[in-house]
């Protein structure tokens, strides 16, 4: 079972990303394999501790573990840490790219050290933009979208190689597509570096007779629709990621991923807080003074009766509570909260304006308190 990957940094949850970055670099001091070789553990204690590093390193990927825990970042592609994390340890303590004693370990090892991340070429990730209205987005809903990228091709089938024809494994690297070379780092001994083959650019596999139609790619330029679901209690501007669902790869790497960009349409009857929906509810101030019974719209389209009593005042607030937004991925609703607004008239004509004169003459003081109003429950509490 994972560790939590607060528990791995030995950090707070709380704590700012430079505090994520320091415990990092202390961490990996102690389990890193390549410093640390006579602790059988060190390999996996250090892809532990990387792994943590990596999610928690990027807000949006801590802000998605934080409300969601692994599932919040499960299927997101990792750092391939095994082989290359000697270099992100020159980044850490050596001050990077720029730092002189991290430059000066570069040159030492002949500009040897490869780039982090899997040996075959991986597809690309295609955006696209969805609109959904509010109701949908209390009920959930599907969009079928149009995605414009790579895909196979049909002729040879994805393998790049003519009809009638196969890849054969490569030969140089054996078809793992990975070779390991020995790296010589001058007075710091040497070490091993695995990249990807430059034989088959990872791939595992050689072709010798190409496919006309894709020219050894295995992959053509093509538009494909994809059928997407979209969870109840999504919020606006959030974004959805599909793996594998980008653009195809050349043979022996990973498709792409789609991310399906969520746009909410604003809705006038109701403004959204978090799982919860704020309805204003305008009424005359006849109405407010006198008592009214009111029609409440809901986003499922069922109605709430309400009754509201003589003397409502402005800012009054009802709350129904699991009639607002569903909560995304996980139980329950927020409520659906009626804030009253008592509007007053702009234009009068002369009947009216005598009328409401002769109101305010049959009218004091006394007609607008609260009966048993706050400061008159306070006095009745001291006097207890």
């Amino acid at each position: 079972m994972k560790r939590d990957y607060y528990e791995v940094l030995g950090v707070e949850r709380g704590v700012e990303q430079t505090e994520i970055k320091r415990a990092f670099r202390r961490a990996a001091r102690d389990c890193h394999p390549d410093v640390n070789a006579h602790d059988p553990e060190a390999e996996a204690k250090f892809k532990e501790l990387a792994e943590a590093y990596e999610v928690l390193s990027s807000p949006e990927s801590r802000a998605a573990y934080d409300r969601y825990g692994f599932d919040g970042v499960r299927g997101r592609p990792m750092t391939d840490f095994e082989h290359t994390s000697v270099t992100a340890l020159f980044d850490l303590f050596f001050g990077g790219s720029g730092g002189m004693f991290g430059d000066a370990l570069r040159q030492a090892a002949g500009g040897a050290w490869g780039a982090p991340g899997s040996a075959a070429e991986s597809g690309e990730d295609v955006a696209v933009s969805v609109s959904i209205s509010l109701e949908e987005a209390v009920t959930g809903t599907t969009r079928t979208v149009d995605v414009e990228a790579a895909v196979r091709c049909e002729v040879c089938g994805g393998t790049g190689a003519a009809p009638g024809t196969s890849p054969e494994t490569c030969t140089a690297c054996g078809g793992s597509g990975r070779v390991r070379r020995v790296a010589s780092m001058g007075g710091f001994g040497q070490f091993i570096q695995t990249g990807p083959c430059d034989v088959c650019d990872g791939r595992g596999t050689t072709v010798a007779d190409p496919c006309q139609e894709c020219h050894g790619a295995g992959r053509v330029r093509g538009s494909r629709q994809i059928e997407v679901e979209i969870p109840a209690g999504i919020a606006d501007g959030q974004r959805m990621r599909i793996g594998g669902e980008g653009g195809a790869a050349p043979p022996g790497g990973q498709p792409g991923d789609l991310y399906v960009l969520i746009g909410v349409q604003p809705d006038e009857r109701f403004v959204r807080d978090g799982h919860d929906l704020v309805h204003r509810l305008d009424l005359t101030m006849v109405e407010a003074t006198l008592g009214a019974h009111v029609s409440i719209p809901t986003p499922d389209g069922d109605p709430i009766e309400l009754e509201l009593p003589a003397g409502v005042q402005p800012g009054h607030v009802r709350e129904f509570r699991g009639r607002g937004m569903p909560a995304l991925r996980g139980r329950g609703r927020g409520s659906l909260k009626v804030v009253v607004n008592v509007t007053v008239p702009r234009r009068l004509d002369k009947e009216q304006r005598e009328a409401l004169e002769r109101f305010a003459e049959l009218t004091d003081q006394a007609n607008y308190e609260e009966e048993d109003g706050f400061f008159d429950r306070v006095k009745a509490a001291f006097r207890q």
